[in-house]
């Protein structure tokens, strides 16, 4: 209890919360996410919350820091070179969308226990992930149309729910997803995701607003306010140190992190 208790005091230091919410944002930009996955750990291990707390607060900020990053993307990828992917849109939604009010669903309701022990795990495979992503590119699947959609359909359910649970955009599943079924080209398949995520990050949060739990966001108003800023400037600096870090270097150091994290928040109590 002294130990939850000192983690929490963090929480009143803007210093620190918006320090942390810079260096989330820095590795994010880093890799061109936004690094709501290395928010989570803080969030439970630094700070002290719950893990459904740290869940909804998750949602929160990502929310806020997805909807500051679209601007600036389509700077980079315009409108009209979207338009023509719609359809992949459109395919991962009528999945992505079910699964997160089923993972928000399932939060709410799972012992706080189970969902630790379920965070870990995911932050396990969220490091995969992001080492597999950058082993090099990959062959496209090359699947029949409808098999294609069907694929789609499946994929997206799973990477809403793992969405809601962490409370992340989910970009390191989508991105990947996007190019191995649908062939899109990496940097307009970052953007696309983005037309994904912030949907089902609209849905999982509006499941988590039913939930008496939701209340955190009220009471640390200010916290997600410093967190929020903190990471959103971490994430503009980090794009442009774009590729100053080597990936030999920065993927390995930060998979280590993840598994790190991963086995904190299982032990945790």
């Amino acid at each position: 209890m002294a130990d939850r208790a000192a983690r929490a005091g963090w929480r009143r230091h803007p210093v620190v919360v918006l320090g942390a919410g810079a260096v989330v944002g820095l590795v994010g930009g880093m890799m061109g996410l936004g690094g709501a996955e290395f928010r989570l750990p803080l969030l439970i291990g630094v700070f002290g919350f719950a893990a459904l707390a740290a869940v909804i607060l998750n949602k929160a900020m990502s929310l806020v820091v997805v909807l500051t990053a679209i601007p600036a993307r389509l700077i980079a990828v315009p409108l009209e070179d979207l338009t023509p992917h719609w359809d992949v849109v459109v395919n991962l939604l009528l999945g992505s969308l079910v699964g997160a009010w089923l993972g928000a669903t399932w939060a709410t309701r799972v012992r706080s226990a189970t969902l630790y022990r379920v965070l870990a795990v995911l932050l396990v495979a969220i490091a995969a992930a992001l080492a597999a992503n950058h082993l090099g590119p990959a062959d496209g699947l090359d699947l029949p149309a409808g098999l294609t959609v069907v694929v789609g359909v499946m994929a997206g359910v799973g990477i809403g729910v793992v969405a809601a649970l962490m409370g992340v955009a989910g970009g390191e599943l989508l991105i990947p997803t996007i190019v191995l079924l649908y062939g899109v080209d990496i940097k307009i398949a970052g953007s696309l995701s983005l037309a994904v995520s912030l949907p089902t990050m609209l849905v999982a949060f509006a499941r988590y607003s039913r939930d008496r739990s939701f209340v955190v966001v009220r009471q640390q108003s200010r916290f997600v306010i410093i967190m929020t800023a903190g990471s959103i400037a971490g994430t503009v600096i980090g794009g442009l140190l774009l590729g100053v870090v080597s990936d030999l270097v920065l993927i390995p150091a930060l998979v280590t992190l993840l598994l790190l994290s991963a086995i904190k928040i299982w032990r945790h109590r």
